[in-house]
């Protein structure tokens, strides 16, 4: 009885391995998705803060600490610095008045231009073909030949 005992407990825990090993039809893949990495994004206020802070540091170091501890590149708090500067010229500079210039609209009409005095231009060159050829329709008509001598010079 003891080997029978034994004999069916090692049975079910043979089945109990080939559930987990995934031989059953049951089985199935884990529905979890990974997670991807996403880029962070400071918001103005943060970056304000680290630009701040980073214009604190004045011992050797510092900005090193500072960027190890916001998990940031040296690089990117140059391209912010390069940023803050951009914007504190432009709000000094004067701003136009009105509706601002569309730069496609720009671009559509100075082609429309050029696309005009290519036309007045090209009807210019055939009116001056045309005189061109009057003009030696006549001369030819006349008798002049612009190539000869005149008659009474020696």
């Amino acid at each position: 009885m003891n080997a029978d005992v034994s004999l069916a407990l090692g049975e079910a825990l043979e089945g109990a391995r080939r559930a987990t090993v995934g031989d059953s039809p049951s089985a199935r893949p884990d529905p979890e998705v990974a997670a991807t990495a996403r880029r962070r994004q400071f918001t103005h206020a943060e970056r304000t803060r680290i630009l701040g802070a980073a214009d604190a540091c004045k011992a050797p170091g510092e900005i090193g600490a500072l960027l190890r501890r916001e998990g940031i590149y040296s690089s990117l708090l140059a391209t912010w610095r390069k940023q803050r500067a951009l914007a504190q010229r432009s709000a000094l500079e004067s701003q136009k008045r009105g509706p601002k210039a569309d730069p496609l609209l720009a671009q559509k009409q100075g082609m429309a231009q050029l696309t005009r005095d290519n036309e007045r231009l090209r009807r210019q060159l055939a009116q001056a073909h045309t005189i061109i050829d009057v003009q030696k329709k006549v001369s030819s008509l006349l008798g002049l030949l612009t190539d000869e001598k005149p008659q009474g010079s020696s």
